[in-house]
């Protein structure tokens, strides 16, 4: 029997339905990220001490880093689910840009938007 090179529509499908699950809820969480980064200085601490002032300004620009940080992050992964969509679309999701071979199924489920095999995914490392 010969191996298979591609994934079958029906099997495309469940893919693209797992992928637009997860686009869904990352493009809602960047938009809090976004919205929470916009508020800017919201929080009234002008009449506090000096040295509260001081600390919390630290604080707020850690938290200000950390949010800049999950978006930068949630908008790559937005890429990641709209590319895999694309190769859905052109029926090559799922297959190793490396190796050619199907990547397996559970890795797709876990990584929808992965493009290596674990094989490839080690070797470049």
């Amino acid at each position: 029997m010969a191996e298979k090179t591609r994934y079958t529509d029906e099997e495309l499908e469940e893919f693209r339905a797992i992928i637009l699950d997860k686009l869904e809820v990352t493009k809602r969480d960047y938009k809090k990220v976004m919205d929470e980064l916009s508020k800017g200085n919201e929080n009234g601490v002008d009449d506090t001490s000096p040295t509260f002032h001081a600390l919390e300004e630290g604080s707020e620009a850690q938290s200000k880093a950390q949010l800049i940080q999950l978006a930068v992050r949630a908008q790559k992964f937005i890429q990641g689910l709209q590319a895999a969509l694309v190769r859905i679309d052109n029926k090559t999701y799922g297959i190793c840009r490396e190796t050619g071979k199907l990547i397996p199924k559970e890795r797709l489920r876990a990584v929808p938007h992965a493009t290596l095999c674990i094989e490839a995914k080690q070797h470049r490392k």
